[in-house]
């Protein structure tokens, strides 16, 4: 992500909790967050998020979540083993709102998908009020168009400044798509 500007959290990825620590000192910053890798949604409901303070902290909640089964709405009661973790320098959330793109099936396009509603309930938000999911299709003939940045930008209620800096977002991981 970061060879096409797209700003992501300092950190790296371990599979021993030792191999943490070390990432985890490599970080500056007051807060660090350690990920469970596994392909599943959920994983902050599952206890595969957690927050620490130090190293040493990092290093304990590595190797209680290495080698355990993290159920998640998504993995069903069997779960999935943790073999890696990310550990990444924490950040200050103000808001959340989520973005993704993945490819139509139906429609046999790219498909941008967004909502001012973000954060670890995406999968209820689309059940429950699927009208707050904004989804932008790409034509691949024309590519992605200033006027689809625009329109996702505005429909997440950002004020002008983000708006800009979201439309380049975009542009970003599209180009990384």
């Amino acid at each position: 992500m970061r060879n096409y500007n797209i700003p992501v959290p300092n950190g790296g990825v371990a599979d021993t909790a030792q191999a943490a620590g070390k990432v985890a000192s490599g970080i500056s910053g007051s807060s660090l967050v350690v990920k469970a890798q596994v392909h599943a949604g959920g994983r902050g409901k599952g206890g595969g998020i957690k927050t620490a303070a130090t190293p040493a902290d990092v290093e304990k909640i590595a190797k209680a979540m290495l080698g355990m089964r993290l159920i998640t709405p998504q993995t069903g009661a069997e779960g999935k083993q943790v073999n890696k973790v990310l550990v990444e320098e924490g950040v200050n959330i103000a808001r959340e709102i989520y973005l993704g793109i993945t490819v139509d099936r139906a429609n046999e396009c790219p498909v941008i998908i967004a909502s001012r509603e973000g954060g670890m309930e995406i999968e209820e938000l689309a059940r429950t009020s699927p009208e707050k999911i904004i989804k932008e299709r790409i034509d691949f003939s024309v590519g992605l168009r200033p006027f689809q940045l625009n329109k996702i930008a505005f429909a997440l209620d950002l004020d002008a400044g983000l708006r800009k800096q979201m439309t380049q977002l975009i542009a970003a991981l599209y180009k990384l798509f």
